[in-house]
Formats: structure tokens, C-alpha cells, sequence
């Protein structure tokens, strides 16, 4: 998986630039690697890999890396530069890698250089690497994702063709007034005369034709999820749509997919279904942007009948169809008599292979007739802005100051401070820069390693000083009744409040009121939840009294319970959440046998696939008392999503799921984060669709067949299930993914009932009184 600054944008090849400004006098140089030892660029700011290459060092000019994998990526960031209106025009820099290789380049651009307060990330691919060092130039006007390009803050080198491997970059320079001039400085001279690599761009016309009869395109996929994509391998019609692993990478982002293949024999394909097509549809079309020279063959499947292993195929190359690629975005299409012998009344699936190169695909679709036409994605519906304001009236409480990072070791309290070991932390002058590429990872800062009684500050506000990115959650942490590390669970629980709304573009103040948690017993802040790969540079964190005048409090926006255990005394729920369908029978058998009941979590667009009988299964079992609860639509990171009609296409699909298959009535109001991912924005989304009775609902029991069932040593699950239990633990989590996972599950129960606690439904074991009356 590519880390979040490429799957955020997509790589979108650019366009050539045709104007020129003549603000500037000079070029400006981005970094020569002068300043590698004090991990910095020519601009004062950060640059670097974060640990995602083989090895990386600077000499001469120039910065030598080994990528590891199609993961690695080199960065530069910095300060905003407002390069249209300054007059650059290109970005040049020098590169060498393997001969015949190639690699995406990403511009990051913010809304404006006034206010770094979200960013976008548009792309190219550079091919035809010569072995030899070259000079590549690439223009800064033309982007089809429509960057702001007065508002510069950043370039990232990735998806590098060749890995393990050697490569490099050098003389990193905005280039003033035309796309000819040379770099600022030449670290040596290269041993052949360099190749330019220019992107261009020939722009077709976009098809809008109406379709004859009221038609509309029949929509195969429109690359709405990745995890749909490649987590569930569902296309939009809920068919199986993968590349069983012979891609590098697949990417999903912004309606589009990005394939990179991994050799000749790499494929990506897309059923339809035994779909019968005759006299209404006439062709496939979908967008694409491909480097120059790229090609690729495209392969109809079609079934002799219908449930029949019999199937025929045609093929046609790219050539074939008459499709060249420049770099540019474009329409392409095929009528399906195209393929000879095909029978469009029984189509199975369109497959793609013998790739060359990278490609970016758009939407996928039928067209109707002759005519060709293409899906057009509709815009998203954003969800207007709480605009109700909370009054924030100065308070008597003692203010005093929790971290000013003085210590790398311990906070200004003199309690612990710290990030997640694979969180980028580094310590400057009285600050802390934090950098996140995954929604799990967190920053903590504690109040005590006991209990903290935060009552007399309860009409204080939380103020943390910061610059860079506001994309988090800030969390208020509660310790268990005991005030216990070693009992699970630690911490109890959370209250998770979005960064963005209580912020300017210096200062977040939180009224301490608004974090929903038992404040006699506080351990401390977290920064977590975090959505972008932007850094975030904190100086302060502490209580004031007061906030300043004019400041605009938001209202606290309702955002669930957050659970990690049962609350009912002498109670045990053991949670089951989706697995493979070929197991279902025999889970259910068991837990029938066993007479327990049990909380199921489960996705919700398996649950529409009438092939794997997930839906049947789980009917049943809401027949026969057991609770059926939500967990995401294609089971993504919720709040690792980009935005909010992510999160929401994600609730909102999940709960049409729900109603389809149990009623709207039976619509549950527990819902499982996948991966116990969680924030502010997908709490307070799924709470504003479900209602003020939202239970978010983790573990304090986890089996860990995630680690270990696929393992030479499957029984360690047992092991850390009793573990777990030995910690206090009465909320489990595990899946049906594996046959040893299932083969425990007897146990795990036995382990359960042997603690001398009652066995109950999540709903039960939290006391909700909507739930079913024990038995």
C-alpha cells in the first residue's frame, strides 16, 4: 500500500505548461543537499524519506537513495511559495535511475499561502530513464486536478519502477520565466548528454452526447473505495473485481485507480455477472492517462450459459483498438463487436493485461448504443457546518502548562510524553514536529500515571500552541475504576474532538467541557486520528482560563460512546466480526451448540452478495436472539478517510446495507470501527446517522488471529486470549478468517464461561435498556 501523501491525490500525470509569468529574476533553488546533515533543503525546511527507503544518503549535489518497495517515496517540503504569480513555470530537477524505468512525481498545493488549511496532491509519471544522469522538466501549468499553484508546499519522488536499486535526484529548482533555463547549481557534469523528459498534454474533448431513449451508462465501477477495491475485491456492481496480487500496487483515490504493473504478467480484471448487454449497450469507455509508448491488451470473457464453466474470450491490444497514449487524460472507448465472435448476452468480465507501463484508469462503464459516452461521478453532497457557537466565559480555575517540550523524555509536568513508534517525532527548540502516515498513529502527553481529578478545570479550556497541519483528533483519556495500567482496559475510554473546528492557524482551544469522559479520573491528551501526511509542529499544550477576545467557540458536536468493556457486573460479550463466508456455517453451528449468545459485527456490502449467504447466516441468528451490529461498508480506516463524504458514503451505504437485508427497524446502533480505527469526524458522522444512542464499540479481549492464525504457531491466539482475560478483560474481538480461528472458537468460549461471568449480547453487557431482557 503507497503511504497516504499518494493515496490522498492519486497520481495524476501533468500536463505542459504554454504560459509564462515574468514576476521573478531568478530561479529558485528547492535543495542541493547542502543541508542534508541537518535534515533540511535549501529553504530551511524538512526533506527526507521517513525511513521508507533501503538506505539514503547526499553527495554532491545530489541526494542517492535504494527504495525498498513501491512504498518509498523522498520528500521536500516547504515554506508556501506563490509560484504562479511569482513567474516559475517548471520544475527542474536531475535524476538518474535504471535504464528504462520510471517513477511519479507529486505537487502538493494549498488553498492558499494566507491559510495552509488543507492540501491537495496532483501528479505525473516520468518515464524513459536512460541509466545516465538527465535533466527532467516538468511544466507547472496544465494540472487536470486543478492545484493551486500559488500556493506551492511540497514534492514527493515515488513509485519508483525499480527497487532495490539505486537511484537519485538532484538540484531540486523552480524554474523563472520559461521551461529552458538550467539549474541554479550543477553538482558535476554528466558523463552523456542529458535527456529532457517533458510531460505534454493533447486535450481531447469530453463526450457528453445524451444517450438515445432516456439510457444511461451502465456503470461497472467508478473506483469509489480502495478498500472495496482491494480489501473486499468488489467492482460497483458488486461483482469480483482484482489482480490476485500480480500488480505492484493498486491505488484508489478521487474516482480513478492507478495499476502498476509488477512484470509482463500482471492483470486486473472486472466481472459483470452473466450480464446480458443486447440492444441497449454497444461499447465500453472509460478515461485513461498513460505515459507515451504505453500499451496494454484488453480481453471480454463471455459464458457459453450462464453458471457454466465454459467460457470464451477475445482479446484486442491498445494498438488493436487504436489507442495511443501522450500523458494526457482522455476518453477511450470500444464497441463491443470490436471482439468477434462475442455473444453480449451472457458477459462475464473484462480483463486487462500484457501492461508495459503504469495506467490510470477512470470510471468504467457500459455506454448505451453507438454512441459513446462516459459515467460522470457526481460531485459529492458536503455536509453543511455546524454554525452554532458555545459560549466561553473566563473561568477561576489555575492555569498551568502541560508540555512546552523542553524534555524528549518527559512533559513539563514531568510525567510521561510520547508517539507511536512508527510515528516520524522530532524534537526541536521548545517544540515537537509530529508526521503521520497511518490514522492509528498518536501523540501522548499524560496528566498523571494515576488518576487525574480534572473537575476544578472542567469550565477551563485546553490550548495547544501549533503550526501545519490541523487534520487530527484531540483526545481527553480515562483511566479504568481502579486506576490501573495493568488492568484491562487502560485507558477505559475516550473522548475524541476535531482539531480543525476549535482552530485558528496558530492556536486550538477546547473547552475542557466538551470531552464527554468521567473527569475524576483523566490521564492525559492524545493527538491522534490524524488524516494527512502533513506535519505538525506543536510548542505548547496547556490550561488557560480564558480564550482570547473574539475567539469563535464551537459547539460541542455529539460524537458516541467509546467502549472497551462491559459495563454490567459479571458480564462477558464475545464479538465476532466478519470472516471468510466458507466458515460461516460451522461458526454458527458452534455457537448454536454452545448456547451463547453473541454480538456479530458485520460489513455491509458482503452482506448484499446473495453468493456467499453471509446474509442468510446472519438472519438466522437475529432469529435466534443474537445481536447484529455495523462495521463500515468495505471496512477502511474511517477516519483515515480523506473527507467527509468518505466517511459518510461509508455509514450510509453500510446502514442501506443493514435495512436491506433486517428491516429499517432492525438497524443496529452498535457499530465496530475496522482495525478500531477512530476519530472526532467519523464519531460524529456515524452519531449524527444513528442518533445520541451510537456505541462504538472496541476490545478488551483480542485473540489475535490477525497475528497468529496463519502462523506456524495458531495457538498462540489462545494465549493471548487468556492473557486477556487475566488483565480484566470482558469485551472480546475475533474473526472467522481461518480454519484455526474456528477450530479455537470452542475454547475461547470454554475460557469465557469458566471466568464465572454471564455471557451476553454487546448491547446487553453495556445495560442498554433498548436491549433484550436477559435469559
Amino acid at each position: 500500500m503507497l503511504d497516504r501523501r499518494l493515496v490522498v491525490g492519486l497520481a495524476a500525470l501533468w500536463a505542459a505548461s504554454t504560459a509564462s509569468a515574468a514576476a521573478c529574476t531568478s530561479n529558485l533553488l528547492i535543495d542541493n543537499f547542502v543541508k542534508w546533515t541537518a535534515g533540511t533543503n535549501n529553504l530551511d525546511s524538512q526533506n527526507g524519506d521517513d525511513g521508507s527507503m533501503v538506505s539514503i544518503a547526499a553527495s554532491a549535489g545530489q541526494v542517492v537513495f535504494v527504495p525498498k518497495d513501491t512504498n518509498s517515496y523522498f520528500y521536500e517540503s516547504f515554506p508556501c511559495i506563490p509560484a504562479e504569480s511569482s513567474g516559475y513555470t517548471a520544475l527542474q530537477f536531475s535524476a538518474q535511475g535504471p535504464q528504462g524505468s520510471q517513477f511519479a512525481l507529486e505537487l502538493q498545493t494549498a488553498t492558499s499561502c494566507a491559510a495552509v488549511d488543507t492540501w491537495k496532491s496532483s501528479y505525473t509519471i516520468v518515464e524513459g530513464m536512460t541509466g545516465s544522469r538527465q535533466t527532467i522538466t516538468v511544466p507547472l501549468i496544465g494540472f487536470d486536478n486543478e492545484p493551486n499553484y500559488d500556493a506551492v508546499t511540497g514534492l514527493v519522488w515515488a513509485v519508483f519502477s525499480k527497487t532495490n536499486t539505486q537511484w537519485t535526484v538532484g538540484n531540486i529548482t523552480l524554474v523563472c520565466g520559461g521551461t529552458g533555463s538550467q539549474p541554479v547549481t550543477t553538482a558535476r557534469p554528466p558523463t552523456t548528454t542529458p535527456g529532457a523528459i517533458t510531460t505534454r498534454v493533447t486535450q481531447a474533448p469530453i463526450s457528453t452526447a445524451v444517450n438515445p431513449g432516456g439510457c444511461q451508462n451502465l456503470l461497472v465501477d467508478d473506483w469509489e473505495s480502495q478498500s472495496r477495491l482491494t480489501f473486499l475485491y468488489y467492482n460497483a456492481m458488486s461483482q469480483p473485481s482484482s489482480d490476485d496480487g500480480t500488480m505492484a500496487s493498486i491505488v484508489v483515490s478521487g474516482h480513478k485507480v492507478m495499476l502498476t504493473p509488477k512484470n509482463s504478467e500482471s492483470y486486473f480484471y472486472s466481472q459483470f455477472g452473466c450480464l446480458n448487454v443486447q440492444n441497449k449497450y454497444g461499447g465500453l469507455s472509460m478515461r485513461v492517462r498513460a505515459a507515451k509508448g504505453t500499451t496494454f491488451a484488453v480481453t471480454l470473457a463471455w459464458f457459453d450459459q450462464c453458471g457454466s464453466s465454459n467460457i470464451k474470450t477475445a482479446t484486442r491490444t491498445t494498438a488493436q483498438l487504436g489507442w495511443t497514449f501522450d500523458g494526457s487524460e482522455r476518453l477511450y472507448s470500444f464497441p463491443l463487436s470490436q471482439f468477434p465472435g462475442i455473444d453480449v448476452t451472457k458477459l462475464d468480465l473484462v480483463y486487462f493485461s500484457n501492461f508495459n507501463a503504469a495506467a490510470i484508469f477512470g470510471p468504467l462503464s457500459f455506454y448505451c448504443g453507438s454512441t459513446v459516452s462516459e459515467y460522470v461521478v457526481a460531485s459529492p453532497v458536503i455536509p453543511p457546518i455546524p454554525r452554532q457557537t458555545a459560549a466561553a466565559p473566563a473561568s477561576n480555575a489555575q492555569a498551568f502548562v502541560i508540555d512546552d517540550f523542553g524534555n524528549k523524555n518527559t512533559n513539563t509536568l514531568g510525567e510521561w510524553h510520547g508517539g507511536d513508534a512508527a510515528m516520524s517525532v522530532t524534537f526541536g527548540s521548545g517544540q515537537v514536529t509530529l508526521k503521520a502516515n497511518d490514522s492509528d498513529l498518536s501523540w501522548n502527553t499524560q496528566l498523571t500515571n494515576k488518576c487525574a481529578d480534572m473537575r476544578p478545570y472542567a469550565s477551563a479550556y485546553l490550548h495547544i500552541a501549533y503550526s501545519g497541519s490541523n487534520k487530527f483528533s484531540v483526545a481527553l483519556q480515562q483511566h479504568n475504576a481502579r486506576c490501573d495500567d495493568k488492568i484491562a482496559p487502560f485507558p477505559e475510554t475516550w473522548d475524541s474532538l476535531e482539531a480543525a473546528r476549535y482552530s485558528s492557524d496558530r492556536d486550538i482551544y477546547m473547552p475542557i467541557s466538551h470531552f464527554n469522559v468521567n473527569l475524576t479520573r483523566a490521564i492525559g491528551f492524545n493527538l491522534r486520528g490524524f488524516y494527512t501526511s502533513e506535519t505538525t509542529t506543536v510548542s505548547k499544550i496547556e490550561i488557560v482560563n480564558k480564550v482570547p477576545s473574539g475567539w469563535i467557540m464551537p459547539s460541542k458536536l455529539p460524537s458516541g460512546k467509546l467502549v472497551f468493556a462491559c459495563t454490567r457486573p459479571n458480564s462477558f460479550a464475545l464479538a465476532i466480526d466478519d470472516g471468510d463466508p466458507k466458515f460461516a456455517q460451522q461458526v454458527m453451528d458452534i455457537i448454536n451448540q454452545a448456547n451463547v449468545p453473541v454480538t456479530f459485527f458485520t460489513v455491509g456490502m458482503p452482506l448484499l452478495n446473495a453468493k456467499n449467504s453471509l446474509a442468510k447466516y446472519y438472519i438466522d441468528m437475529e432469529k435466534r436472539g443474537h445481536q447484529i451490529a455495523l462495521h463500515s461498508y468495505t471496512h477502511p480506516k474511517m477516519e483515515g478517510l480523506a473527507d467527509i463524504p468518505a466517511i459518510d458514503w461509508e455509514i450510509t451505504n453500510d446502514i442501506g446495507a443493514a435495512k436491506q437485508v433486517f428491516g429499517a427497524s432492525k438497524v443496529s446502533t452498535y457499530f465496530r470501527p475496522p482495525f478500531g480505527n477512530e476519530g472526532a469526524r467519523m464519531r460524529q458522522r456515524l452519531t449524527n446517522a444513528l442518533g445520541s444512542n451510537t456505541y462504538l464499540v472496541n476490545w478488551s479481549i483480542d485473540c489475535e488471529d490477525w497475528l497468529w492464525a496463519a502462523s506456524s504457531t495458531p495457538s498462540k491466539q489462545l494465549d493471548a486470549f487468556k492473557r486477556d482475560i487475566a488483565k480484566g478483560g470482558n469485551l472480546a474481538v475475533m474473526h472467522y478468517l481461518h480454519q484455526s480461528t474456528v477450530d479455537y472458537l470452542p475454547e475461547f468460549i470454554k475460557m469465557a464461561k469458566a471466568t464465572g461471568k454471564k455471557l451476553m449480547r454487546v448491547d446487553q453487557c453495556m445495560e442498554d435498556p433498548n436491549a433484550p431482557p436477559l435469559k
